[in-house]
């Protein structure tokens, strides 16, 4: 929704209506009478028809009265409701940017709700709650948190450091990073779940083997479950006064570890929400479970191979063979696929928190980003980008708004940032869904970073708050740490602020100098030149003089 104010269009009384126009009026006005100008042209109101616009819009909750007096009204003098609801219609670009208009404007727009809904759209539930302070409202700790996080996010562009984790003794087929605890869990060929401490990159404690390769983990601050290459899923409950959550060296406890048999296949692929729980298998299905009774509800057939699932609100998206499904969770119904996404498996998938963005990795090393809109009968995807970050398969995605992060069998990390494109996207709304695995090079966007110098596979990546993790197939976890490029960043500005203020005062004086110093230039430029002349003229003497002395 957007709002124009023309300069040709007032509205006021008689005395004020030389302000209205631009030519003085010459007929006289009753002084009870309101006076619309528009595109030249003037109505007045009478007191009948003033009385009748006061009791239309005190049924909407406007005062018209209030525009009686003899002057100009500007946009903070519209109602507070009205002035919410033009807010919303606004992203946080165009929020900040009328909040730097005057003082009324900024306090308006940094106390708006919306903030709030900015940032749950991105990032979720925030990991620490938003409490700043006694004097500061729950609106401006959201603005303040959504400006925090929005700044971290360029971190990813900055220097890091790695930290290197030695314990597993073979491949890490899977690494999970739970962000509010900051606690990362992987396991692998070695049949064992480990559980590191993310900023420290210390290892904390180890699960006894499992019996066979776990290729998948998901966790949540409730419960921790791996799925097996034998077909089970097994888990552990939450231990109340445990710091680290869960007690993986514990002897076997009934009723704080469980495990649950299904599937007919290996476990590759599982997800949690706040009541359910959700595996992937390679006998072709996804079995939807309650957490509290670890009931099975609903199974989802394919017609290949399960690679990978990502649950969002009643809908799971999964991937089988090189095909991409849209499910409705409650009925079991298939709301959309997308057949031949890539050239070969499509082995990774990823989704925004919202929903509306989903991600895919496949064999041929591309990945695609669709549009995803739901309706009350099915869902519409369109594609709105591709990559071609590596020349291997693409094993693992991560995404954490704004940035995609992807792991590959070339042993490269590549990072990716949206925005830009969610921008563009807007612009282009004619493009169609991808249907096949041609690509067209001109589409395809470049990685904004890419991270490399491993010979190995990279089976699996994660990221969280300024920390990226990896595992792959030398045994070892690493997290990129990004920690110290805000500081950096944060240096960097502060010296730039201070290099711009003593730019501005250097060219401050020198214009305070060359006024000052005007007239004392133009004389000392007319002695110069003055002083030069007699100069050339006595070396034109003591050329004669030599030339004579020479002839003689």
């Amino acid at each position: 929704m957007a709002f124009e104010c023309r300069q040709d269009t007032e509205i006021g009384l008689k005395k004020c209506s030389k302000k209205c126009l631009d030519k003085p009026g010459k007929s006289e006005v009753v002084s009870n009478q309101v006076i619309l100008v528009k595109n030249g042209k003037t109505e007045s109101f009478g007191t009948e028809k003033q009385l009748s616009v006061l009791k239309s819009n005190s049924k909407i909750g406007l005062s018209f009265s209030e525009a009686l007096p003899n002057q100009h009204w500007s946009f903070s003098d519209l109602p507070p409701a009205l002035i919410s609801e033009i807010l919303n219609y606004l992203d946080p670009k165009g929020l900040g940017t009328v909040s730097c208009v005057n003082t009324s404007l900024y306090r308006l727009a940094s106390e708006h709700r919306v903030w709030k809904d900015f940032y749950y759209e991105r990032w979720g539930h925030p990991a620490t709650a938003a409490n700043l302070g006694p004097g500061c409202s729950d609106e401006k700790s959201w603005k303040k948190l959504f400006e925090e996080r929005e700044f971290r996010s360029k971190t990813f562009m900055g220097r890091y450091s790695i930290d290197t984790l030695y314990g597993h003794t073979e491949a890490v087929r899977t690494a999970f990073v739970l962000v509010s605890k900051k606690l990362v869990f992987t396991s692998g060929y070695d049949q064992v779940v480990r559980m590191w401490d993310l900023e420290e990159g210390l290892a904390i404690t180890s699960s006894q083997p499992l019996g066979c390769t776990i290729r998948a983990v998901a966790a949540d601050t409730k419960l921790l479950v791996a799925g097996g290459t034998d077909g089970f899923i097994h888990g552990w409950k939450v231990e109340d006064g445990n710091p680290n959550l869960f007690d993986l060296r514990a002897p076997h406890n009934q009723n704080m570890e469980f495990r649950v048999w299904g599937h007919e296949g290996p476990i590759t692929c599982l997800a949690l929400d706040f009541g359910k729980m959700y595996s992937g298998s390679w006998d072709m299905t996804v079995r939807v479970w309650d957490r509290s009774s670890l009931k099975c509800l609903n199974i989802l057939l394919h017609n290949d191979w399960v690679w990978s699932l990502v649950p969002h609100d009643t809908t799971i998206g999964s991937t089988a063979g090189s095909g991409v499904y849209i499910w409705d969770t409650a009925s079991g119904n298939q709301l959309a696929v997308i057949n031949s996404a890539h050239a070969g498996n499509t082995y990774a998938l990823a989704r925004s928190h919202t929903g509306k963005l989903l991600f895919t990795g496949g064999e041929d090393g591309s990945i695609h980003m669709f549009e995803v809109t739901r309706n009350v009968v099915k869902c519409n995807i369109r594609r709105i980008a591709t990559w071609i970050p590596h020349t291997g398969s693409i094993y693992s995605l991560a995404f954490e708004f704004p940035w995609l992060v992807s792991a590959s069998s070339d042993g490269k990390i590549s990072l990716i940032d949206v925005r830009k494109l969610l921008k563009t996207s807007r612009i282009s709304p004619t493009e169609k869904t991808s249907k096949g695995s041609y690509l067209d090079q001109k589409n395809v966007e470049p990685p904004q970073r890419m991270l490399h110098g491993f010979g190995c596979n990279l089976f699996s990546v994660g990221i969280g708050s300024d920390r990226i993790v990896c595992g792959g197939e030398d045994g070892i976890v690493r997290i990129w740490n990004f920690s110290q490029a805000l500081e950096i960043e944060q240096r960097i500005q502060s010296l730039r602020g201070i290099r711009l203020e003593n730019r501005m005062r250097r060219r401050k004086l020198q214009v305070e100098m060359s006024g000052k110093g005007g007239s004392q230039g133009e004389q000392c430029s007319a002695a110069a030149k003055k002083n030069q002349m007699n100069s050339d003229k006595n070396g034109w003497h003591n050329k004669r003089r030599v030339g004579g002395k020479l002839k003689v």
